[in-house]
């Protein structure tokens, strides 16, 4: 490996790491967010607080999706990044403002299709939160295209340990669902503030040309909005197609539950987006296939951790939320594994889109909306919730295994055969281990660890630790390189 090689990916295993703990206070907060409201508003409540956020969180994902991977890449490659952010700002404005109106034009025909009027007012209270949230993360796309991962890290932990304080102060006031969405809207708020302490982008000197910056984001766009809202479709269309509030609510504890396994992906996928792009901008073809094979081996080998999860999931919902929503546990043992084959579609959009493959994105996603919505119709009538949790699933795996195969063939990047193969086996055996073994109470910890550490073991000192990741490792604790070597392909 070259040093030009083993600078890069220190740079980026560095801005991952530092991402990853700062995204990893989601674990911590959102726990103790999920749980406070799970318990303190109960199925009803935290049913209107969850469809209420998922639908306003789609609406700004859409539009942050829309511009996200685009800056990172031409912030990445400008010499003058100043054009590129005015222009970020102005049509994040723009579009989130409008997003935010029709929103709040629309929020009562949306709470009669979901059969909750009083969703209505929930949605108007939250649109506020669109615009700001917007400009927040643009904000943090300047940061991670300059390559400032470290600051970048800082305006999340500041917006999970506002988001948590805010909310739990506002619920305790007695201002119940409201109080919840008034203390999400103050964290983007923080979040935003520590943005410009870092990074100052005018909304009025001149801008980048915005044709090329559009044709760049358009296919990415509408990738943006199939993303999100697949990602979010099992919900509605289990509300829409009778579900109580809740089951609702008892559906979006799985959900948030299985969201946990996303955060290294979440955190990975925008900074190998702009070091990919500042790689095939300096014309070194083989590192950039190189990190990218690195980077699907990474994910492929959480597939362990996600079965241990998935596994001891009833016992995990059991003891934190109770009775009440202990249908959730089997929710989750299906979901955790589509979530991480959504995440595995994420990282491999960001190789195509540092590659300049942008409109394969859409090609790769488009269909997974229209094939749920199909299959929604037909599976949930007749098996409720846990047919809707096995559509997102298994779609997801789908789509996952198909992201691989057109990352080779566009990109030349080999499918990691043997790390899924270690990946699977070893999967098999820490779900069967974690099912069967009955641990009560908060003993569940005990046994993912115990059962967590069985599975690094044989991963990482027996067959699983090869060139590749042993770069990662370098890259990641400062280790020096003991020979040249290059990435050993499975």
């Amino acid at each position: 490996m070259s040093a030009a090689s083993f600078g890069s990916g220190r740079h980026l295993a560095g801005g991952v790491l530092r991402v990853f703990l700062s995204e990893a206070l989601v674990i911590p907060t959102g726990f103790v967010i999920t749980i406070y409201l799970a318990r303190r508003l109960g199925p009803e409540g935290f049913g209107l607080f969850t469809l209420t956020a998922l639908l306003v969180s789609w609406i700004e994902l859409c539009i942050t999706s829309l511009f996200s991977r685009t800056t990172i890449k031409f912030v990445s490659d400008a010499k003058d990044w100043k054009p590129v952010g005015t222009a970020v700002l102005r049509l994040d404005l723009a579009l989130s403002i409008s997003a935010a109106v029709l929103l709040w034009i629309f929020s009562r025909p949306l709470s009669q299709l979901l059969h909750e009027p009083s969703l209505a007012f929930y949605l108007q209270v939250f649109s506020l939160d669109i615009p700001i949230f917007s400009l927040s993360r643009a904000h943090r796309d300047i940061l991670v295209g300059k390559g400032e991962f470290g600051k970048r890290a800082l305006g999340s932990v500041g917006y999970w340990l506002s988001r948590m304080v805010l909310i739990i102060g506002f619920v305790e006031l007695g201002l119940s669902v409201p109080g919840a969405i008034l203390g999400s809207i103050g964290a983007s708020l923080v979040e935003l503030a520590i943005g410009r302490l870092f990074v100052q982008p005018s909304f009025f000197g001149p801008a980048a040309p915005l044709r090329q910056f559009l044709g760049y984001s358009l296919p990415l766009f509408f990738s943006a909005l199939v993303f999100p809202l697949y990602r979010r479709l099992d919900l509605f269309m289990l509300k829409m197609l009778g579900a109580t509030i809740q089951m609702a609510g008892v559906y979006g504890v799985g959900q948030r539950m299985s969201a946990i396994s996303g955060i290294f992906v979440t955190s990975f996928s925008p900074l190998l987006v702009s070091t990919l792009a500042r790689t095939f901008r300096e014309d070194d073809p083989a590192k950039a296939k190189e990190m990218g094979h690195n980077a699907l081996r990474v994910v492929i080998g959480l597939l362990p951790f996600v079965a241990i999860v998935g596994g001891a999931a009833p016992e995990i919902v059991g003891w934190i939320f109770g009775p009440a929503f202990s249908p959730a546990g089997r929710l989750l043992s299906l979901l955790v594994f589509g979530t991480l084959a959504v995440n595995l579609i994420s990282v491999t959009t960001a190789i195509l889109t540092a590659a300049g493959h942008p409109r394969w994105t859409l090609v790769l996603t488009g269909p997974l909306v229209p094939l749920a919505v199909v299959s929604h119709f037909y599976v949930i009538p007749r098996f409720g919730a846990l047919g809707a949790a096995f559509v997102t699933t298994s779609l997801a795996v789908f789509g996952a295994f198909l992201s691989v195969f057109l990352v080779k063939f566009l990109c030349q990047i080999p499918t990691p055969r043997a790390t899924f193969l270690r990946a699977s086996l070893a999967s098999i055996a820490a779900y069967s281990f974690a099912h069967f073994w009955p641990t009560p109470g908060p003993f569940v910890l005990v046994k993912l660890g115990v059962i967590g550490l069985l599975v690094l073991f044989p991963l990482l000192f027996l067959e699983g630790l090869k060139g590749g990741e042993l770069a990662l490792l370098r890259d990641l604790f400062g280790w020096p390189e003991s020979r040249e070597e290059i990435v050993e392909e499975d």
